[in-house]
């Protein structure tokens, strides 16, 4: 079906993809994997032609229909993209034009490919929707991206990839951040619609897990070059090469609880230990923690969000994004909550950082009720209780060295005396993280998606908290860079004493981070218990639902 032979990419002078050889066979998944800055994006783009040409310098093959692609031009590439070979991208919301209703962007595909009426291609639009499991066909084609969840939005990407009926989709992280359950249904839907219509399908993504799920066959990629292909199940049972098993290791394993995740460079440098956190040791800390005073207590907390009515969406509606939350925080604990896209974790992040506002409740942080507190006292609380974001890009000023990022809290808060001191304080913080004193004059772009998290969990500490909320801090980065965040996040909060509320979609990672774990679905608590108990012996429904969705192909 596709044949790439010693294929190699180059941006002026820099080596992204070093003669690669790799066969796409008919009815095939072949799964690509391996972390940002590998080249399987870069492999996947150079097929479809969609490297800046006058930037990029492509040697080799990539034969597909006796002809080499390398060679075409963007009018015979016309003929082929979105019509003969198709892609999902990873991120949906930036793929799809946000002025376009969702409908009218798929049916430009079929207008555009095939000889066809407006009505007879609105129609199979509507069919596509029904194929793909999208809820209300007809009311999301005249819906715009917005209106839809993450879930939804990548369900419209699929649609408009197999519009034309394609012999290759190439899906580019296609499940990265999304939610494990409606991750698992995007899997089974792919799975469904390669048996259906016999295209051959090429996944890729960072995440070993996920792809020993869906693909038949499977080629690892390391800085440019294949380390490693062959059989799925062959390779998962036995890898070769220190970076496959690296990628497989990374990941929080939950049949064990590690002291410390082994990176992709303990594998590399073949320094990997595996030091198991037993369950009498963590008795021993939980004894020590639950015996004092809570440092934070919710008590029935609810956030309700009220949408104005207008002509076209009738009357106003609450949305209960909170419901009646109640549980315990102690000090030096790492508290999880979990849940789907909108189960109000992130909410109640933000209520209790008091950036929203409660409807009703109370909560008490140092046994204070904390809606009763004055601005002094406010601006202690809020020194004192940080959050590190979901996306760190977005978080930090483009313009401003992120060094002066670092400070600028701290002059607000008075934390030292002078620039001098907060600056020399800065430097050790950086170290700290695992970063260089010379990065304190760098600006954000400058940085890869680690480095990035790293900055701002020192901006974070630099405060030197009690409390500190991680909201999905890592759930958009490779495995291994991951496992290096969750490593220092453990190491930190031993040297700081610091007391986390862990906030993430990923079931395994946060059985692995937390002591006690906090079940949400639809603004409400499913269940709160011991991390560990709760997953081997869940109460509820939900929570064994997302169990289930766990990626357990390895």
């Amino acid at each position: 079906m596709l044949i790439v032979k010693n294929l190699s990419v180059s941006f002026k002078s820099d080596n992204v993809i070093n003669n690669i050889s790799y066969c796409l066979n008919k009815n095939e998944i072949l799964g690509i994997v391996g972390e940002s800055g590998s080249g399987k994006s870069v492999s996947s783009l150079a097929i479809l032609g969609l490297l800046p040409k006058k930037q990029t310098n492509i040697t080799g093959e990539i034969l597909f229909e006796d002809k080499n692609l390398i060679f075409l031009n963007d009018m015979q590439f016309r003929e082929i993209r979105g019509n003969k070979i198709s892609m999902i991208f990873q991120e949906p919301m930036s793929s799809l034009n946000p002025s376009l209703t969702c409908g009218f962007q798929v049916l430009e595909i079929l207008l555009q490919h095939k000889k066809i009426s407006k009505s007879d291609a609105k129609k199979q639009v509507i069919e596509l929707f029904n194929k793909v499991k999208l809820p209300r066909a007809e009311t999301i084609f005249n819906q715009y991206p917005h209106q839809l969840s993450g879930g939804q939005k990548q369900r419209v990407m699929i649609a408009m990839a197999i519009a034309c009926k394609p012999k290759i989709l190439i899906a580019d992280e296609p499940t990265t951040a999304l939610d494990v359950t409606v991750q698992k249904e995007i899997i089974e839907l792919l799975k469904e619609l390669q048996k259906e219509t016999e295209m051959s399908i090429i996944f890729i993504t960072h995440d070993l897990g996920l792809v020993s799920e869906i693909a038949d066959n499977v080629l690892v990629m390391y800085q440019g070059k294949i380390v490693e292909q062959g059989n799925a199940k062959e390779l998962f049972k036995k890898p070769k090469h220190n970076y496959t098993k690296a990628l497989i290791n990374s990941k929080p394993r939950l049949g064990e609880r590690l002291k410390k995740l082994p990176t992709v460079q303990d594998f590399i440098n073949e320094t990997e230990e595996s030091e198991i956190y037993s369950t009498k040791q963590r008795e021993e800390f939980h004894s020590k923690i639950y015996i004092k005073k809570p440092l934070l207590e919710v008590k029935n907390i609810s956030t309700y969000f009220k949408s104005d009515g207008n002509f076209f969406f009738g009357k106003p509606t609450i949305v209960k994004a909170v419901d009646g939350v109640s549980f315990q925080l102690f000090e030096g604990e790492t508290l999880g909550l979990v849940g789907e896209s909108g189960c109000g974790k992130t909410t109640l992040g933000r209520t209790i950082l008091h950036l929203e506002k409660a409807t009703k409740g109370e909560f008490f942080y140092k046994q204070k009720d904390v809606t009763q507190l004055s601005k002094k006292e406010l601006k202690e609380f809020r020194r004192e209780v940080q959050i590190i974001f979901q996306d760190p890009f977005s978080s930090l000023n483009p313009r401003i060295p992120v060094g002066n990022a670092i400070m600028e809290p701290m002059k607000v808060h008075g934390i030292l005396k002078s620039t001098s001191e907060r600056k020399s304080y800065v430097f050790d913080i950086l170290k700290r993280v695992g970063l260089e004193e010379e990065h304190f004059y760098r600006y954000p772009h400058e940085f890869s998606g680690g480095q990035r998290q790293r900055i701002g969990i020192a901006r974070t500490i630099a405060l030197r908290p009690k409390l500190i909320i991680c909201d999905e801090s890592v759930s958009a980065l490779d495995v291994s860079v991951q496992a290096q965040v969750l490593n220092l996040l453990n190491e930190l909060k031993i040297d700081f004493g610091f007391t986390y509320i862990f906030i993430s979609h990923d079931l395994s990672v946060v059985k692995y981070m937390a002591d006690q774990l906090v079940v949400m679905n639809k603004g409400k608590i499913e269940e709160v218990g011991d991390a560990d108990e709760v997953y081997k012996n869940p109460k509820t429904e939900y929570t064994q639902k997302l169990i289930d969705a766990i990626p357990k192909g390895i």
